[in-house]
């Protein structure tokens, strides 16, 4: 048997790897990818890295390494600091008394920077990295890859059946288990993915990046993340006479999911967030603001990457759907997808072109239709956009946290969990305590403070919900 690699700080000092976060990346991507190579082997390539890492930057195993000795390097060096304005540009904030001062913190470092053109805050806002989950920000020719966020392209989508709801009740057992063969979360993926359209991109190619992301890309493909992604079947309810769906008003059985670009657009979003801030240095309270101009290359390379991010999140949920209508033997009468995590070139009011980030925000421009989720317990809101100014066309994507994970788990127990889905006659798969309802705002609350931003014209009761475990 193989003598068990082992690599320790010690080793990676003794061939001049400088003390730092490169040595902990260096190990695990030891562990990861070298498992089978001799000691002599890998630190004789880790000296190569550390020797020339520019040449490294877009290696599968030590690329990672290659960017932390970068930027190590580059913080060693004495660079120009960007400056932000002494004053945050003033912006639109819907649901004030709910939102936390940190996050306004974070909002007004964002109005500081030089390439801010207009910004708002949407009523479910809450602290993030960089730009705050609820955030808006329309920027001068420039793209900030962490205001868009390692979730690229994170939607929501919505299916509805021409099935009276009687039908989740009667058929609860055997929905649970379409639920449980034809969805994964987390790491889990289908040992037999369906093949898309999206898989064949020439940016997959023409992207020296991505090449190597297209394999992982193809495993995950019609899967869901972890943390708030769900799948789940539930009661439509149309309640607008004048509706796009032609549909009268009534009750039907609907899917709504939520998911992104899962692995390939955490990678996307790590690597142009890094290059970024290695050409965009500015103070520490905004260095996760940092942009690429979009007529660099790597902004152009970017943009197209994270619109690849944003078609792949779209045609996992297209898969999801299809395996669920599938087993259900239905086809949908409806369907309703709108999405955040993400940037759109938009022309503001008086005409001038930006680049509109919404993290944690959705489009909701005149006539644009979207789904607004509560929790596992409080219900989703189908909405048409009003095409507000003030709020750059915006809404909240939905409900919003109010305790972070951690304070989620100690404030509540998986008792007070089941009792309260079974108040609310709701079977769940999976889930945890950090995903308990009693995180989340009170969504019909966030749904009164936006009320100029959306019209609704019905809703989805969540029924049976399955997430990662």
């Amino acid at each position: 048997m193989a003598k068990k690699l082992k690599l320790r700080q010690k080793d990676l000092l003794a061939i001049g790897y400088p003390k730092g976060k490169a040595i902990g990346i260096a190990i695990n991507a030891v562990i990861r990818h070298c498992k089978r190579q001799s000691k002599e082997v890998v630190l004789a390539q880790l000296k190569r890295v550390l020797e020339t890492p520019e040449q490294f930057r877009e290696d599968p195993a030590f690329g990672q390494i290659a960017e932390e000795l970068l930027w190590e390097e580059l913080e060693g060096e004495v660079q120009t600091e960007i400056p932000l304005a002494s004053e945050p540009q003033t912006y639109k904030t819907y649901g004030l008394q709910h939102i936390e001062a940190g996050t306004l913190l974070q909002m007004d470092t964002a109005m500081r920077l030089p390439v801010t053109v207009k910004g708002a805050l949407m009523p479910d806002a809450h602290q993030g990295y960089g730009l705050p989950i609820g955030g808006v920000l329309a920027t001068d020719n420039a793209i900030i890859p962490y205001a868009v966020g390692m979730d690229i392209g994170c939607r929501m989508c919505l299916t509805v059946y021409d099935i009276k709801p009687a039908f989740l009740k009667k058929e609860t057992r055997r929905l649970k288990e379409i639920l449980q063969i034809n969805t994964k979360f987390g790491r889990s993926e289908f040992a037999n993915p369906m093949d898309d359209a999206v898989l064949e991109r020439s940016e997959f190619n023409d992207i020296k990046f991505l090449r190597p992301l297209k394999g992982k890309a193809r495993k995950q493909i019609g899967s869901s993340g972890s943390g708030n992604h769900f799948v789940e079947f539930g009661i439509v309810e149309i309640s607008e006479i004048e509706n796009e769906f032609n549909l009268p008003t009534g009750q039907y059985v609907g899917v709504l999911s939520h998911s992104g670009s899962r692995g390939f657009g955490a990678m996307v979003a790590k690597h142009y967030t890094q290059i970024a801030m290695n050409q965009c240095y500015l103070p520490k309270e905004a260095k996760h603001l940092a942009w690429l101009d979009l007529d660099t290359e790597a902004g152009m390379e970017y943009w197209l990457a994270m619109n690849l991010a944003g078609d792949y999140a779209s045609a996992c949920h297209a898969h999801i759907h299809q395996r669920l209508g599938k087993a259900l033997g239905e086809k949908p009468i409806a369907t309703i997808e709108n999405h955040h995590n993400f940037a759109w070139k938009e022309k503001l009011a008086d005409g001038k072109e930006v680049i509109v980030h919404r993290k944690g925000a959705t489009p909701a421009g005149k006539g644009v239709l979207g789904i607004i989720p509560g929790s596992m317990t409080a219900p989703a809101f189908i909405v048409r956009g009003r095409g507000e100014a003030m709020a750059i066309n915006s809404a909240s994507h939905g409900a919003g946290r109010k305790m972070s994970r951690t304070k989620a788990k100690k404030s509540t127990t998986y008792n007070e969990l089941k009792k309260h889905l079974k108040q609310h006659q709701v079977e769940l798969i999976g889930g945890g305590l950090d995903e308990a309802p009693f995180a989340y705002k009170d969504i019909h609350q966030v749904m009164a403070n936006q009320q100029d931003l959306v019209d609704v014209l019905g809703k989805f009761y969540p029924k049976i919900v399955r997430m990662d475990k």
